[in-house]
């Protein structure tokens, strides 16, 4: 990102993440049950994948703004869409908005969560955008690649597309003009994981007790930090803490992700990918003691989400939670 942009946005200018609306009341209806698979196999079955999904509009908001996508499950769509809800084999719950999709538009090993930002519904728009864009441009310029290089032009053009696409509707459509979304992406690919954010939702990994953040923070608090203007632990309650300088709907990202990550895969990885509704509130120690001790994915995604309500979230919580078997692990 260039100075210009950057101190264009610290001083009032394009700053689509700088705030998300005043606080209405709550909507205890906004949420409903949906299926996901038991398991999801990888690389030749040497790895399969166990998830969990929990996403609510929280404490605060009127409608959620946050949208995710899961193989056979994605949440493009608004409340008037929602189905009825369904069980889940095996007495498991997702918590979810949108449309269960069975055939799935994405590859496999896709799993997105993304963050709305506009005022009405411009941030539902913009996050269901990346869902539903992003998905089915991996699909068509991956084909069956395993190819590392491959992979990751795929992730940066098929980004770079759901970007464009949401600036020019917004454009386009008066009641979408400056939205925005973050986006949080990994994507299993044979054995390999590749992990990219815009925004400031998260991706985490916990291997062997040990927690790490697998995306940065675009937001101005931790541009500042990064130049040596403010420290560290001042960044978690600066006022531009939840003002972003990069985000899809923003000329800056047009070329895709910063960094994308290209990661091994081992058997009792676990991810998380969540909005910062969860992360801005729950300590990264809380974070690994619940995905270190809770055996079930979306029981480590549902403690989580109670946490930060508990914690008073003042925004939407989605959270995506990915456990890594190997062929001889406990289910």
């Amino acid at each position: 990102m260039g100075w210009y942009s950057w101190w264009r946005q610290l001083l009032g200018g394009d700053t689509a993440g700088a705030g998300k609306g005043r606080p209405p009341e709550p909507d205890a209806e906004n949420t409903a049950e949906y299926k996901t698979p038991a398991a999801i196999a990888l690389d030749a079955g040497r790895h399969s994948l166990r998830v969990g999904v929990v996403t609510t509009t929280g404490n605060v908001r009127e409608h959620n703004e946050d949208n995710f996508f899961v193989p056979g499950i994605h949440t493009a769509g608004t409340a008037a869409d929602r189905a009825p809800a369904v069980e889940i084999a095996g007495g498991g719950q997702i918590l979810a908005k949108g449309n269960a999709d069975p055939a799935s538009d994405g590859p496999a090993g896709l799993f997105l969560v993304a963050d709305g930002m506009g005022g009405q519904l411009a941030g539902e728009k913009a996050s269901e955008m990346a869902v539903e864009i992003i998905p089915a441009e991996l699909r068509r310029r991956l084909g069956g690649s395993e190819d590392d290089k491959t992979i990751l032009r795929a992730i940066r053009d098929g980004v770079a597309e759901a970007n464009q696409e949401i600036l020019a509707q917004s454009h386009l459509v008066t009641e979408y003009a400056n939205m925005g979304t973050t986006v949080v992406l990994l994507l299993f690919r044979g054995d390999r994981a590749f992990v990219a954010g815009i925004g400031d939702s998260r991706a985490y990994r916990l291997r062997e007790d040990r927690i790490e953040r697998l995306t940065k923070d675009h937001s101005l608090a931790d541009a500042l930090v990064g130049a040596g203007t403010i420290r560290p632990d001042e960044a978690e309650n600066h006022k531009f803490k939840n003002v972003l300088y990069l985000y899809l709907g923003s000329k800056d990202a047009r070329d895709g992700p910063e960094e994308i990550r290209s990661l091994d895969v081992r058997p009792g990885d676990r991810y998380l990918l969540a909005s910062d509704g969860l992360t801005g509130v729950v300590r990264d120690d809380v974070i690994t003691q619940m995905l270190r001790e809770i055996e079930d994915p979306q029981q480590a995604a549902q403690a989580l989400v109670n946490r930060a309500l508990e914690n008073r979230s003042k925004d939407n919580i989605t959270c995506v939670v990915i456990h890594v078997d190997g062929p001889d692990s406990p289910r």
